[in-house]
C-alpha cells in the first residue's frame, strides 16, 4: 500500500477519538505514523453516546447534514461493531414545545430512501436492519395497548422495545405519534480500546502519552520540525506531514504552526446516573426541546448495571453559561473560561456534580416519573468540542488543510472521522506517500483481529482509571458480525 520510495512519517497531534480513530486508519494502510497526546491514555474527552444514523436528534440542521450523518454512522457500525450498543432510539415531542410530532417525518422517508440506495450499492450496508424498518411511528391508541402487556427482558422487536415506554412514561406530556428509529447507541469506552488494541498491535504506529507538542516549525529541507515535552524532557523530531487532531485544543496547534481559523468551542457534559429501572432493556429516548431554554432536550440513554446516561440542553444541565465562545483574529484558539479549564484538568467539586445530575434527574422525571428514584454518582462525562467555522448548529464536519503538508481532522460527531480519513488519503496519495489501491477502502486486519472479550477488559480498565461504573464499559444488546464481511469500501 505504501510508496516504497518514499516512505514518510506522519505525526498525528491528538488523542482523542479524531487522533487515534485516524492514527489507525493511516497505519493499518502502511504509514508510519506517531501519535502524541499530552493526557494519560487515549479517547479521553467529550461524551459521546449515539450512533447519529440519519441525525433525527437535531431538528434544526440540513437534510445533507442528515444524510452524511447516516453514511458515516453505516461505515462506522460496519468497521467496529464491537463498540455499538444494538439497540433503537425513541424521539417524542412534548406537549409544551412548539414542534410537531409530524415535523421529522419527510426527512424520515428521505433517510429510508438513501439508505435503500446504500444497500442497493453494497448489501453489506444492511446494518440498521431492513430499510422498511427504519422508522416506526406509534400512536396513543397502540401505546395504550402495549401499556397493558409485559415487558420483555431482551426487546426484539419495534413493538417490544416500546412496551417500557408504554408503561413508564407519562404519555399524557407528549405529542403522538411517537418515532421509533434504528440510530443506535455507540459506547465511547469500547471505541477507545478497541482504537488503542489495534494501535498497540500494529508496528506502523507510535503512541506518545503525556507528551505535549509545544511547536512546530517547517524547514524547507527536513519537513515539520516538532519540539515536544515528554516526562520533562524536552526532544524534537522531524516529520513530512502533521495532523492537527487536537480537539478543543485545535487552535493551539494551529497557532504554534503559524496558521488561523475560525473555530468555536464548547464546554458541555453527561450525567451519569444509578436507576433501578424496570426490568427489561430500553430504548434510547429523546425527548424534543429548543436548545438552551429550561425545556431544552432530554436524552436517556441507558447501560448495563441500572446505569442511565442523561443529557438535559439547558444551561443548568448539559450546556453552561458562556461555555461556548468562539476565538479572535489574534489567535485559533478560542479562550475557555478557568472554571471549565479548572472541571477538564483539576476535577469537579462534588456539589456541582451532585447539584447538576440533581437537575437532570428532575428534568428526565417531568416525562418518566419514576425515574426520580435515580441515585447520582460521582462523576460526570464531560469535555469541551471544537466546531469549525462559526456555525454552533453544525453537526457534520471534517478536514482542512494548509500548505506545507498540514492537515487538520476537526469533528462535531465521532461518526465523521472516517470522512476525514479519506480526505487526508487522498491527498497523501497526491503526494505520494500511499499508493492509490488504498483510496477509499477499509481492509483493517488488525483492528478486525481485537476480539470482542479484548475490547471489553480494556474498557474495564479505562471506566476504574477515569472512576466510572463498569456498566458503561458494556452494551445492553451486541450482534455478531463476522469482522471480514464488516470490511467496507466507498468511493
Amino acid at each position: 500500500m505504501v510508496n516504497s520510495q518514499k516512505s514518510k512519517k506522519i505525526a498525528i497531534i491528538g488523542g482523542g477519538i479524531a487522533g487515534a480513530s485516524v492514527a489507525l486508519y493511516l497505519s493499518e494502510i502502511g504509514l508510519e505514523v506517531s501519535l502524541f497526546e499530552k493526557g494519560t491514555s487515549l479517547v479521553n474527552g467529550p461524551p459521546i453516546c449515539h450512533l447519529h444514523a440519519g441525525g433525527n436528534l437535531y431538528r434544526e440542521i440540513s437534510d445533507s447534514q442528515c444524510i452524511t450523518l447516516l453514511k458515516e454512522s453505516i461505515e462506522t457500525l460496519r468497521l467496529f461493531p464491537d463498540s455499538i450498543d444494538y439497540r433503537p432510539t425513541v424521539i417524542a415531542v412534548p406537549k409544551r414545545d412548539s414542534g410537531d410530532a409530524l415535523a421529522l417525518l419527510p426527512r424520515l422517508k428521505m433517510l429510508t430512501h438513501e439508505y435503500e440506495q446504500l444497500i442497493q450499492q453494497d448489501a453489506n450496508n444492511e446494518v440498521l436492519g431492513a430499510a422498511q424498518d427504519y422508522y416506526r411511528l406509534f400512536e396513543l391508541e397502540e401505546m395504550q395497548k402495549l401499556a397493558e402487556r409485559d415487558e420483555v427482558a431482551v426487546p426484539s422487536t419495534s413493538e417490544e422495545w416500546m412496551i417500557p415506554i408504554a408503561k413508564h412514561v407519562d404519555l399524557s406530556t407528549l405529542k403522538f405519534p411517537l418515532v421509533l428509529v434504528q440510530e443506535f447507541g455507540w459506547n465511547v469506552f469500547r471505541l477507545g480500546a478497541s482504537a488503542v488494541l489495534s494501535l498497540e498491535k500494529n508496528p506502523k504506529s507510535k503512541i506518545l502519552l503525556k507528551t505535549k507538542v509545544n511547536q512546530l516549525t517547517h524547514t524547507e529541507d527536513k519537513g515539520w520540525k516538532v519540539f515536544f515535552e515528554q516526562n520533562q524532557q524536552e526532544s524534537v523530531e522531524y516529520f513530512d506531514y502533521i495532523i492537527n487532531a487536537a480537539g478543543f485544543k485545535s487552535g493551539e496547534i494551529d497557532d504554534a504552526a503559524g496558521f488561523h481559523k475560525q473555530r468555536i468551542v464548547e464546554f458541555k457534559a453527561a450525567y451519569v446516573t444509578q436507576w433501578e429501572g424496570t426490568g427489561s432493556f430500553w430504548p434510547e429516548v429523546i425527548f424534543h426541546g429548543e436548545r438552551g431554554t429550561p425545556h431544552g432536550m432530554a436524552q436517556f440513554t441507558p447501560y448495563p448495571d441500572n446505569v442511565i446516561q442523561l443529557h438535559g440542553m439547558t444551561e443548568n444541565i448539559t450546556l453552561f453559561d458562556e461555555g461556548t465562545i468562539a476565538n479572535d483574529k489574534n489567535s485559533a484558539q478560542p479562550k475557555l473560561g478557568k472554571s471549565f479549564l479548572d472541571k477538564i484538568y483539576k476535577g469537579w467539586s462534588l456539589d456541582e456534580v451532585k447539584l447538576r445530575t440533581e437537575r437532570a434527574i428532575d428534568h428526565m422525571a417531568e416525562f418518566i416519573p419514576s425515574f426520580s428514584s435515580a441515585r447520582v454518582t460521582d462523576v460526570p462525562l464531560f469535555g469541551a468540542q471544537q466546531i469549525p467555522g462559526d456555525d454552533a448548529n453544525l453537526r457534520a464536519a471534517g478536514v482542512s488543510f494548509e500548505d506545507n503538508n498540514y492537515a487538520r481532522c476537526e469533528i462535531v460527531k465521532a461518526s465523521s472521522v472516517l470522512t476525514c480519513a479519506d480526505e487526508i488519503t487522498k491527498q497523501l496519495i497526491t503526494l505520494g506517500y500511499v499508493n492509490k489501491s488504498v483510496q477509499g477502502c477499509r481492509e483493517f486486519a488488525i483492528t478486525n483481529s481485537i476480539s470482542d472479550e479484548a475490547i471489553t477488559q480494556r474498557a474495564l480498565t479505562y471506566t476504574k482509571q477515569r472512576g466510572y461504573p463498569s456498566g458503561l464499559a458494556y452494551r445492553n444488546i451486541k450482534q455478531n458480525f463476522d469482522k471480514k464481511e464488516s470490511q467496507v469500501c466507498f468511493a
